[in-house]
C-alpha cells in the first residue's frame, strides 16, 4: 500500500509530539480513507510537503514571497504523485528557492531517513477553477549550504532571508512563527547535548 509509510511516519510523529495529535488524527484520516490523497485532485483535501529551510548558521529562514496568496510562506507544494513527503518538501525547496544543495537538518553523512518537523493542516480558499480545500501538510527542517544564494521562482514575487529572531516583527503567519519556536527550542536542546 503506497500510504502505509506515511501512515507509519504520522504514527511515529504522534509518539514524538502527542501534543499535536488532533492534527496528526486529521492528516492518518485523510490518508487512510484516500487512495489519490497524493494527488492535488483529491478533495475536500490532499497531502503537501513544504521546508523550513535555515541559512548554514541557523539563525535565519529563507522565506517566499508567494504569488498566489500574497504573503510570505515556507516553500512547498503539492505531491502530484509523490507518495514520499520529504521528497516533495525538499524538491519544491529547490525549485521555490533556486538552492540546489540543502540538506535535512540533523543528517550527518549517512543517510538517515528524515523525520518530519511540523504537521499542519490549513484551508486554502476557493479560486477560479478550483474549490476551496484542505493542505495537510507535511513539514521539514531544510539547512543551506555556507554561502548559498537564493533566488525567486514564477511561483513568487521574491525570496528572502529573514532572523528567526525578527519572525513576529513582520507579521507572518501563525504556523511560521511556531516552526520558528521550534527550531529555537531544537537548537537549544542540540546546543546542550
Amino acid at each position: 500500500m503506497h500510504r502505509k509509510p506515511l501512515l507509519e511516519l504520522l504514527l511515529r510523529y504522534e509518539r514524538r509530539h502527542p501534543e499535536e495529535a488532533a492534527c496528526v488524527t486529521r492528516m492518518r484520516a485523510l490518508v487512510a480513507s484516500r487512495t489519490d490523497c497524493f494527488e492535488r485532485t483529491a478533495l475536500p483535501g490532499h497531502v503537501t510537503g513544504s521546508a523550513f529551510v535555515l541559512s548554514s548558521d541557523c539563525r535565519s529562514t529563507l522565506l517566499v514571497h508567494h504569488r498566489k496568496f500574497d504573503r510570505w510562506l515556507q516553500p512547498g507544494g503539492h505531491a502530484d504523485g509523490e507518495t514520499d513527503p520529504a521528497r516533495i518538501a525538499l524538491r519544491e525547496a529547490q525549485e521555490e528557492t533556486g538552492l540546489a544543495d540543502l540538506r535535512f537538518f540533523g543528517a550527518d553523512g549517512e543517510r538517515a531517513e528524515p523525520v518530519p518537523f511540523d504537521l499542519d493542516v490549513h484551508g486554502i480558499p476557493a479560486r477560479p477553477g478550483e474549490p476551496a480545500h484542505e493542505h495537510h501538510d507535511v513539514r521539514f527542517l531544510l539547512v543551506a549550504s555556507p554561502g548559498a544564494s537564493a533566488r525567486a521562482s514564477d511561483e513568487s514575487f521574491a525570496v528572502r532571508w529573514f532572523p528567526l529572531a525578527d519572525l513576529e516583527s513582520e507579521g507572518v503567519d501563525e504556523s511560521l512563527l511556531r516552526m520558528a519556536g521550534k527550531t529555537r527550542a531544537l537548537l537549544a536542546s542540540a546546543a546542550e547535548d
